[in-house]
């Protein structure tokens, strides 16, 4: 039984996420294959076979270093159709989230999007999703699924500590495709700090910094505490920070380790795309925001009052 991990990566580093897919993969015993694409995606194999990957299918292509729903789509069709694999793990990036359910149903198989946990017992696995908001969880498995397709959340599962080891690396040329879109130009944002999706600490702020000036209070303290830095919809609605740092429902999905939520009510909308943080720290003025009730730890105040007190504390200890 093989178990088909996507490996994304970029300039070679492979995405802490995917880490944590070949880390699992390798745990269960099967035979761990990896699917790597663009720019230096060989030295991206070579990473990843420190975790546990044993044979990688490499597409070093500079024409896909931009993630094309079409010629990516080519190229993992045509692994999945030589290798046969019984599992294909994904991260939950958006990427993944047009790719993978395309790719189950051209091999007309079961897809699960968005899974929190995940088990093995024998070839079948069992997965634990969100569901309606994160008001509930629901159970999902595959039946009668040629191969099980997932898309796991970041910051979910451990990565094992790296080892030397070879992985097996087969060179593919990329098949061609009458490309009906193409990727024109790409613009980088201003920040330089680790995407949202993939970041293990987050100080998030909402209305209650009363003014865009003042998120610069959460840069300093992200700053100490090497964090991104995001937002609730109230203030990208405000045009006070633009969409990419936006975490809930219509925004980013999280889950780091630490989530500082400051001057953020909690309303259900924001609380679906960060409540499976592992720890979260709610500063609020009002003792009864919604935020309190599934932070880890609450503190009723002014955000602009505590973010920089909370600043200096870190500085000694940090």
């Amino acid at each position: 039984m093989t178990i088909l991990v996507n490996v994304e990566q970029t300039e070679g580093k492979v995405r802490s996420a995917s880490l944590e897919l070949i880390s699992f993969a390798a745990s269960t015993g099967k035979d761990v294959a990896g699917i790597v694409v663009g720019s230096s995606a060989k030295a991206a194999a070579e990473e990843a076979g420190r975790y546990g990957l044993q044979k990688a299918f490499v597409f070093e292509d500079a024409n896909l270093d931009q993630y094309n729903s079409e010629s990516h789509f080519a190229c993992f069709s045509e692994i999945i159709a030589e290798l046969k694999p019984k599992i294909v793990l994904s991260t939950g990036s958006a990427a993944s989230r047009d790719l993978i359910p395309k790719l189950a149903a051209k091999f007309d198989s079961g897809f699960v999007s968005d899974a929190v946990e995940i088990n093995l017992s024998g070839e079948d696995l069992t997965l634990k999703k969100p569901m309606y908001s994160g008001k509930c969880f629901a159970q999902a498995s595959f039946k009668d699924s040629a191969i099980q397709f997932v898309c796991m959340r970041p910051n979910q599962l451990k990565v094992s500590e790296p080892k030397d080891a070879n992985v097996d690396i087969t060179e593919k040329s990329a098949p061609s495709v009458d490309l009906k879109t193409i990727v024109k130009e790409v613009v980088q944002g201003a920040s330089k700090r680790l995407d949202l999706t993939e970041a293990n600490i987050i100080v998030s702020g909402g209305r209650g910094l009363k003014e865009a000036k003042n998120f610069e209070l959460l840069e300093s303290l992200a700053d100490v505490l090497g964090a991104s830095v995001g937002a609730s919809r109230a203030v990208v609605d405000a045009g006070w920070v633009p969409h990419s740092m936006q975490v809930g429902q219509t925004g980013k999905t999280v889950a780091p380790s630490l989530y500082i939520a400051c001057g953020i009510s909690g309303a259900i909308q924001h609380l679906a795309g960060m409540s499976t943080s592992k720890v979260i720290v709610a500063i609020n003025t009002d003792p009864e925001a919604p935020i309190f009730q599934k932070a880890t730890y609450g503190i009723v105040g002014d955000a602009l009052e505590i973010v920089p007190m909370l600043t200096e504390e870190f500085k000694k200890v940090l």
